[in-house]
């Protein structure tokens, strides 16, 4: 049996793998490559909102920790894509329960930030 850790512990190397998921921008990447490999402008224009340099950080993040993999085409011009590796598409399970649960419940937190500020 392998190793067991715990998240809550405050040394536990799942903290770091956690903190990756739970990064700003790691979520939209993943879903954007879910349907295969797309290069940095495509990425760029899907993901809505994502600056260049956060693009490219987030990018080099997932592929330092193997989530995704960036091949580049000796070409002219060059092509460089991204695509999923096979752990990174076994997130993609987890993030589209997490996905469904937010785009369901956006009625209930508009309701809870209404509430929220109407009070005195």
């Amino acid at each position: 049996m392998g190793k067991a850790y715990n998240v809550m512990a405050a040394t536990c190397p799942s903290r770091t793998v956690l903190h990756r998921i739970g990064a700003r921008w790691t979520v939209f990447v993943v879903n954007a490559l879910e349907g295969g490999p797309m290069r940095f402008t495509e990425l760029k224009a899907h993901i809505q909102g994502i600056t260049p340099k956060v693009l490219t950080e987030t990018l080099r993040a997932l592929e330092h920790d193997g989530l995704i993999q960036r091949t580049s085409y000796d070409e002219s011009p060059p092509r460089v894509e991204y695509e999923l590796t096979e752990l990174g598409r076994s997130l993609l399970v987890p993030l589209s329960a997490v996905r469904a649960w937010a785009e369901e419940h956006v009625p209930d937190i508009q309701a809870a930030h209404a509430a929220h500020v109407e009070k005195p």
